[in-house]
């Protein structure tokens, strides 16, 4: 794989008309039981199943999606996360510990997010995060 300057990335990058919308990004994490991933999202963080097949469970709240693979290495799902923005932390922390979700509390980042985080029964990790900066504090790197 050629490895190329700033210079030439960002050369390349100009040179390219990008036409088509990106609409979103969906995580995909394994699952080493569809069911019972679905009983958790379902009962302990408040998802809905929005489709269930043989090998793959797609769950939905809010804005978010999450997507499940039917796999049977634990090892994949420990090594796997997504992160998810959300309006409040604090609040969502206290709904998840109500729910019965064993997690810490949210905590306020450097980078200007209020996060917390949640490992389902498989081992996959989702962080949440609020966001808290100032705008003008933050650099948005391209």
């Amino acid at each position: 794989m050629p490895v190329f300057s700033a210079c030439e990335h960002t050369a390349m990058r100009e040179s390219r008309i990008m036409t088509q919308l990106i609409q979103s990004t969906i995580p995909v994490l394994a699952s080493l039981d569809l069911d019972a991933t679905i009983a958790f999202y379902a009962e302990r963080l408040g998802f809905a199943t929005a489709a269930r097949h043989d090998d793959y469970a797609i769950v939905r709240r809010d804005g978010c999606e999450i997507h499940f693979w039917a796999c049977k290495e634990r090892r994949i799902a420990e090594h796997t996360s997504c992160y998810v923005r959300v309006a409040d932390a604090q609040k969502l922390y206290e709904e998840f510990s109500r729910n019965g979700v064993q997690m810490p509390p949210p905590v306020a980042q450097p980078w200007g997010m209020k996060e917390c985080h949640v490992i389902d029964l498989h081992g996959n990790l989702l962080k949440f995060g609020e966001d808290i900066s100032q705008p003008s504090s933050m650099t948005v790197l391209e």
